[in-house]
């Protein structure tokens, strides 16, 4: 091969992931704005009536307004542009924000449980709860459901955790508004007040459900758990015409948003110029196989050629 030796060439993608913040800010001015009204108006019905269960729930959407207001926060940090400080950008703000948001999620559901055993232990008291009430929770209900919407659809497009992470914990809001319709219902039709405190197990296992999803979906991301797998790397580098050889493949990021590729490889050319160009072969190919990507690629003499592909840790 000569003596090309051992080069390390870093490849920035012109096209990197758009500045989307200004418009995701905006989907998070709307989502707070509704979460506070929503939060005050069930917060007055539940003082009003007396229900645990309406109080519990105007303290979800407290956490709602709460989780809105966080993203606003996570929103302005997470500048995907690198600088000299952040060299692979600031992505990890918005994990970091869905992350806290999760912990918003299961704080809410421990409240629920505690008021509920707080209930039962001082006795069922019934209920002053009248049909407008009722009505009004339809309000709150139907406001839940467009504001979620709108986030999941905004967050799809933008490509934005915070706002998916955000649309999740509405979501949930409108599950946990159902239950307390269903067992207010309940309360003022047939006079059941059991049914305010019952209703507090579904909303508790839901609650834990989402927030076992908002951390599934960004711990991997702040981990630096592997993003494509390197055997799919592994084969698009090497149908590249001149390369004999790739090991050492490594990846993190989120895939359809910013990958980080790290690389070494073997390449048939007696000359910088030529591997230089096998390279930017190399990195064409894997960016039209996984979208934006950024690679750190190593050349090596044929001698460092090996068979082991990634990484096998202590296991092997």
């Amino acid at each position: 091969m000569g003596r090309v030796g051992r080069n390390t060439r870093e490849m920035i993608q012109p096209t990197a992931r758009q500045d989307s913040r200004a418009e995701a800010k905006r989907v998070l001015l709307v989502a707070l704005g509704v979460n506070v009204a929503m939060t005050l108006l069930k917060l007055t019905i539940g003082l009003l009536s007396g229900s645990l269960a309406l109080l519990a729930d105007a303290m979800h959407s407290a956490t709602d307004g709460l989780s809105s207001l966080l993203g606003l926060i996570t929103n302005n940090l997470s500048d995907p542009k690198p600088d000299r400080d952040h060299p692979y950008g600031h992505d990890k703000y918005e994990a970091v924000g869905a992350v806290a948001i999760a912990g918003f999620i299961l704080f809410t559901a421990f409240e629920i449980v505690r008021t509920a055993l707080e209930r039962i232990s001082s006795g069922l008291q019934p209920l002053k709860l009248d049909p407008q009430e009722l009505v009004m929770l339809l309000i709150v209900l139907g406001c839940n459901l467009l504001l979620a919407g709108y986030e999941r659809s905004e967050g799809k497009r933008l490509g934005n955790q915070l706002l998916l992470a955000d649309a999740q914990h509405t979501t949930s809001d409108i599950w946990t508004t159902v239950v307390v319709l269903v067992g207010l219902t309940g309360v003022v039709l047939f006079d059941l007040n059991w049914l305010d405190v019952a209703i507090a197990i579904p909303l508790c296992l839901l609650l834990v459900r989402v927030c076992w999803q908002v951390m599934r979906s960004n711990l991997p991301w702040l981990v630096d758990q592997i993003a494509i797998a390197p055997e799919a790397i592994h084969e698009v580098a090497m149908a590249v015409p001149g390369v004999l050889n790739v090991h050492d493949i490594a990846s993190r990021g989120v895939l359809g948003q910013r990958v980080f590729i790290e690389l070494h490889m073997v390449v048939d050319a007696d000359d910088l110029p030529t591997a230089h160009r096998i390279t930017e072969l190399v990195e064409e190919h894997l960016e039209a196989r996984f979208g934006h990507v950024r690679c750190t690629i190593h050349l090596e003499p044929r001698e460092y050629a090996i068979p082991t592909i990634t990484f096998q840790g202590t296991h092997g």
